[in-house]
């Protein structure tokens, strides 16, 4: 093997690695989310974790997807599993759709030791891009089975964008 073929199997190595972060990239784009550290009480002790990459400060995680548009309106679906209804805050503000909330920690029991603790915790953010006018007005989210769904009927351009929606 001459370097000249050992430096083209690097090259061709580091595209490919290149061109694969690249697509997780692109389909991770606006899904990945940060978590800020919330009620800390509810953590287990960290004398009773195993898991040395956790941090209870702050967590990343990624709150997957959908948006679907048919001729009257726009449903905007996020994964958001382990909450309440009442842990989400939201908003239409002008062409974004603004979702808050708060994932909780729950104790499974008083004993035993957390060998792995993946689940990002805490207060988050996410935003999502409206593509077209709203009636934010009257906007309706729903969550159910983990799924947060809001619906947004479609407005004609140049309405006025900014409310504060009920989850049900």
């Amino acid at each position: 093997m001459t370097m000249k073929n050992l430096r083209e199997g690097f090259d061709s190595l580091w595209d490919s690695l290149s061109e694969g972060w690249t697509r997780l990239r692109d389909s991770a784009r606006g899904a990945l989310t940060r978590f800020n550290a919330g009620d800390q009480a509810n953590l287990p002790d960290r004398s009773r974790i195993d898991d040395s990459h956790f941090t209870s400060s702050q967590g990343w995680a990624l709150i997957g997807g959908d948006v679907y548009e048919d001729e009257n309106r726009l449903v905007v679906r996020l994964e958001v599993p382990g909450m309440d209804k009442k842990d989400f805050d939201v908003q239409v503000r002008d062409d974004l759709l603004i979702v808050r909330g708060e994932k909780r920690f729950e104790q499974e029991s008083s004993d035993g030791r957390w060998r792995v603790l993946q689940c990002a915790y805490g207060s988050f953010e996410r935003s999502v891009p409206l593509p077209v006018a709203v009636k934010a007005e009257q906007a309706q989210a729903r969550y159910r089975d983990g799924v947060l769904r809001i619906e947004l009927p479609k407005a004609r351009p140049g309405a006025a964008r900014s409310t504060q929606l009920k989850v049900s």
